[in-house]
């Protein structure tokens, strides 16, 4: 790395929990330099980031021009990339912008739909431009995950419970999402009906995802990001969760990401794929 440019990095999002998590990250690692950091709550315009984050000063003020940022981005010696924790009803707009200024977008955010990211997919495979679509960045949550791969092998029945802070505005989150899908993809077909169901209450059974899975969503203050994969057979219950403590946990996996899209072409979808 001592004989390479740091990888620019734009913080999108910069004031909330996780960018600021970001924010401190970044400044940390030796081979990235952060360029930006934008937001669009008006109080926090013009602050400098680190003292935000809570890092200290590090010169970089926080801004709410996206596009100009971009461009100053498409400026560096090294291809940027853009980190964008900011909210489900502009994510879609920020990694098309990313994409069509060159800069390579690693995205957090969840509430993308199925069509949203096939179209981002789309755009960043003419444009060879790399794209990271990365529903959760814990380590523990790809273990996880494939430990619920191995364990469907050996059961029919399946629930996802996910518990998250009263903040998430999407809901279920997007890595409950993903863990419906990857149980999908084994080509099973779970949770076979024994009695006609019926809801006194519309939602009591929670939604149903991929193959029949059904994900139940929880949001409380007190909270951070939380999952249950609840797998039952005759006579025995065998339940896999992940807790997060802190948003520290997530940075490692932040951090792989911005050197892993530089390597990229094309729009790469959950964190177990560049591990």
């Amino acid at each position: 790395m001592a004989n390479q440019s740091p990888i620019p990095v734009v913080v999108n999002g910069a004031a909330g929990k996780m960018g600021r998590e970001v924010i401190k990250a970044v400044s940390q690692a030796e081979d990235m330099t952060l360029i930006g950091a934008i937001d669009r709550n008006p109080q926090y315009i013009g602050q400098d980031a680190g003292e935000v984050a809570g890092c200290g000063a590090i010169e970089i003020p926080i801004l709410d021009d996206l596009q100009a940022t971009l461009v100053m981005a498409t400026q560096e010696r090294v291809q940027g990339v853009m980190v964008d924790f900011t909210h489900p009803d502009g994510v879609y707009d920020n990694v098309r912008n990313a994409i069509a200024f060159g800069v390579r977008p690693v995205v957090g955010t969840t509430g993308l739909s199925p069509e949203q990211i096939q179209d981002l997919a789309d755009f960043a495979e003419k444009a060879s431009t790399g794209c990271l679509i990365i529903p959760n960045f814990s380590i523990g949550m790809v273990l996880l995950q494939q430990a619920a791969i191995q364990a469907s092998q050996y059961f029919n029945h399946v629930e996802i419970i996910e518990l998250h802070h009263n903040q998430k505005a999407d809901a279920p989150s997007g890595t409950a999402i993903q863990t419906a899908q990857l149980l999908a993809g084994t080509g099973k077909t779970y949770n076979p009906a024994i009695v006609a169901e019926s809801e006194k209450l519309t939602g009591a059974r929670g939604c149903v995802a991929d193959d029949n899975i059904r994900i139940h969503s929880v949001r409380l203050p007190g909270l951070i990001a939380h999952q249950e994969v609840i797998f039952g057979a005759s006579g025995q219950i065998y339940t896999l969760r992940h807790d997060t403590s802190d948003r520290s946990c997530y940075m490692p996996g932040v951090l792989l990401s911005i050197r892993k899209v530089t390597q990229l072409k094309s729009l790469v979808y959950g964190l177990e794929k560049i591990l």
